[in-house]
């Protein structure tokens, strides 16, 4: 009867040990996530930052911007000034929803004064008025664009972004080498990333231009506290679990 009640102790203390093991493994899984989104939130404020100080700061000349991104490939919303001529008939659509409204991003080429091009995001046309023949004249003759660089995609961004239309000149995803090789610009030097024109108006009002979306969610801070409190409160039922089997075990 002794040995068997030492067993059953011995099998207890074991659970035990387990449990308090098992605890202390959560709560370092808890306190590890967030401190992980304490660092995104941290992350996080300084890209925002960072993205509001390129958007609002004096536009810089392209070939600043185009030493830059040479740099760090990095020119995602830097304001920007660069001038050229549209290729009117060479216009490429994204297919995009403008407040609410379906229709297309008109990707038009701008060529440079040193024969380079670029393409320059004008803005938004309604889904049946696609085709130029049905919007007001096209600007021709050189022109000053202000508006934001953005940096190119080098591959479709998800395996639910459909793929690009060619034939029917209908874009899901920013593929400069595609627009460029649909508006016929192969072997040319196409400059790599685009740019955002700014809401400056065009005749006729279309396309609608400033259609930039900065929409990036810091939720960080919840996610922080949400994970922090958990491991307060697996704390707190723990210390209430191992009082009273404390306050059980004695005589």
């Amino acid at each position: 009867m002794k040995a068997e009640d030492e067993h059953v102790r011995g099998d207890a203390g074991s659970v035990r040990w387990t449990t308090y093991l098992v605890a202390l493994v959560a709560l370092c899984v808890l306190i590890g996530l967030g401190t992980w989104q304490v660092q995104r939130l941290h992350w996080k404020e300084t890209l925002l930052a960072d993205i509001e100080a390129r958007r609002t700061s004096a536009p810089m000349e392209l070939a600043d911007v185009e030493k830059q991104f040479s740099a760090t490939h990095d020119v995602d919303y830097q304001a920007v000034r660069l001038s050229g001529a549209y290729l009117n008939d060479k216009e490429q659509f994204f297919f995009a929803t403008w407040k609410g409204e379906t229709g297309f991003y008109v990707y038009t080429p701008l060529r440079l004064s040193d024969g380079r091009y670029i393409f320059v995001n004008r803005g938004f046309v309604p889904y049946d008025l696609k085709d130029p023949a049905k919007r007001p004249i096209e600007v021709t003759g050189p022109v000053t664009v202000v508006g934001l660089a953005r940096n190119p995609l080098s591959e479709k961004p998800s395996m639910l972004v459909p793929e690009n239309d060619l034939g029917g000149n209908i874009f899901y995803w920013k593929d400069i080498g595609g627009m460029a090789r649909n508006a016929g610009l192969d072997g040319v030097e196409i400059l790599p990333f685009f740019v955002d024109a700014d809401a400056t108006p065009n005749p006729g009002g279309l396309p609608i231009g400033g259609v930039t979306l900065i929409d990036l969610p810091n939720n960080h801070l919840q996610y922080a506290l949400t994970w922090y409190g958990l491991a307060g409160a697996l704390v707190a039922v723990f210390g209430i679990f191992a009082w009273r089997r404390r306050k059980s075990a004695k005589p």
